[in-house]
Order: C-alpha cells, then structure tokens, then sequence
C-alpha cells in the first residue's frame, strides 16, 4: 500500500465530484462506503490498481492506493478531485446558477487522463436508458475484468486492457445487453486506445475521437468531461439535458438549438453549468412514457 495526504486549496464535495466516474449502483469500479470513502478502480499507464479517498473534517484529502498502478493513481489523485479544474471566468447570469454554484461549492470537474476507460461506458450508454448501459458494464466487467488489488469492497474490479475488449465475442456482447452497433464501436476504439490516450488536450481528443464510427458529439463529451476534466463539454444530443436546462432557465423546455442558445454566455462552463442544474435546477414535469429498459438476452 502508497500513501499520499493533499490538502485542496478550495472546498472540496468528494461525492459530488466523484460521482461522475459511477455507473451506476453497484459499479464494480465505484463503491462509496458507510465512512464516506470513494473506492475507484482504474487501468493506469503502469497497470491496474485501487485508490481509495477520503475526506477529513479539517479539508484534507488522504488517498491510499493499491497494486502496480499504485503510484501513478496518487501522483494524479489531485487532478482527479479538480485541482486542474479552473472557473475563472465562470460568472452566473441567472439567479438559478448563482444559488446553486453556492450551495454545491464543493463540486469539481476532475480529469482521470483515461480516455479509453471513459469511452466504453459512454458508448454503452448510447440511445439507450441509464440502467441498460449500467447492466453491460457491470456485466462485461465482471466477466472480463481482474480482480481489484487491495483489501477492497467485495466484488471490485479493474477495467480490462484494449486487447481483451477486442476479444470479446459476439456471443458475450449479446449475454451483456449489448447489440452489434455498441459492440462494434468499442472494439474499434480499441485499435486506436494508443492514439486516443495520447491525444494532448481536450479539442485534439475530440477530433480523434469523432473521427471513429459510432462515436458523435454526445459520446466525445461524455468522454471528454472525465478523461480531461472539460468544464465546456456539453452533452449535446441528451435525452433529458435540453429540456431541463430550459426549464431551469426560462421555465419552458428547450432542444439542442435552445440550449446551446441559452448557455452562450457560459461558453468554458456549460458542462459546468448543465451539471448545477441537475443538481438544483428546476425539472419540467414528466410527460408521456418513459423509455423501458430492453433486455433481448437469451441464456
């Protein structure tokens, strides 16, 4: 086990800005546990292994980390928890924003310098509902996956390598909950895992990684807000996003246009700001059927 104690220079919500990296509630890379501790697993540059973080009452960070990744999770762990995230200026316009950048001063938009890792939940996450995207996840890495290292919560375990998702047949994608089109996208990426992890800067990400079939503007900004921490990347093409941010914002709902229409004056912040308003922002009342959860396995 490495050790290693940071102290943020603002405040900092573990949870909230950690929250981004769980998909889902029983995310076998993610656990929060009863003390308020942050589990993660991560497939770093030297190897997989276990962080685990913590919040003192005083402000301090200690992070404690296991396996050949050990060292490389400790050296970024301050990335990790926003210590790159800059909101300089960032300046609420609506009374809405204001209120909630107060009462939710501890969220950070950190960076976790894995592109691949945050590539293959967002393209299982694609068109499809929440819990779907969550069922393939947790199913492929529970059957392709290592072990976490450490004295984890039961059950964790490590992100595999390009070469094992390339791997991965048909027949398995299928049991996951994950048709041809998902399947294809990610074993793709994984030719190009290289390429994409050394792509220096968020933009230079985005190119590559729209240059990939399967993969649009959605995917590439849900990628981008946690491998490279972008505070502008906003999740154009949500299912949910546009009519809950105009909602917060005017009262009406809102599509793609309207919301990027409305967000202008946050350009550097819209990621920033979309993820307040899910945190305090007003919702527009439900309306018509939701999207089920499909489940076309056959056992």
């Amino acid at each position: 086990m490495k050790e290693r104690a940071w102290r943020p220079d603002r405040p900092l919500d573990l949870r909230l800005t950690l929250q981004p990296l769980r998909h889902g509630g029983t995310d076998p890379a993610w656990r929060r546990t009863p003390d308020g501790a942050v589990w993660r697993t991560c497939r770093t540059p030297d190897g997989p292994g276990t962080i685990r973080v913590a919040l003192a009452a005083d402000g301090h960070v200690t992070g404690a980390a296991w396996g050949q990744g050990a060292e490389w999770l400790l050296e970024t762990l301050p990335a990790l928890l926003g210590a790159d995230d800059d909101v300089s200026g960032f300046v609420p316009e609506h009374d809405v924003v204001r209120h909630a950048a107060k009462r939710y001063e501890g969220l950070r938009i950190g960076r976790t310098f894995r592109v691949f890792e945050a590539l293959v939940p967002a393209v299982l996450e694609q068109k499809v509902v929440s819990e779907e995207g969550w069922r393939a996840w947790r199913w492929l890495l529970h059957r392709y996956g290592e072990p976490a290292p450490g004295p984890v919560p039961e059950g964790m375990r490590v992100f595999p390598e390009p070469e094992v998702w390339r791997s991965i047949p048909s027949w398995d994608w299928h049991r996951a909950g994950a048709e041809a089109v998902r399947a294809r996208t990610i074993v793709n990426a994984a030719r190009h895992a290289a390429k994409l992890e050394a792509a220096e800067g968020s933009a230079a990400a985005d190119l590559l990684l729209r240059a990939l079939p399967g993969i649009g503007v959605w995917t590439s900004a849900e990628i981008r807000q946690r491998s490279h921490g972008d505070a502008d990347a906003l999740s154009v093409g949500d299912y949910h996003l546009p009519s809950l941010v105009g909602w917060a914002l005017t009262g009406q709902r809102a599509d793609d246009a309207g919301m990027l229409r409305l967000l202008a004056p946050y350009r550097g912040h819209r990621h920033r700001v979309s993820r307040l308003l899910k945190l305090g922002g007003a919702r527009p009342p439900a309306r018509g059927p939701r999207m089920s959860v499909r489940d076309y396995r056959s056992f």
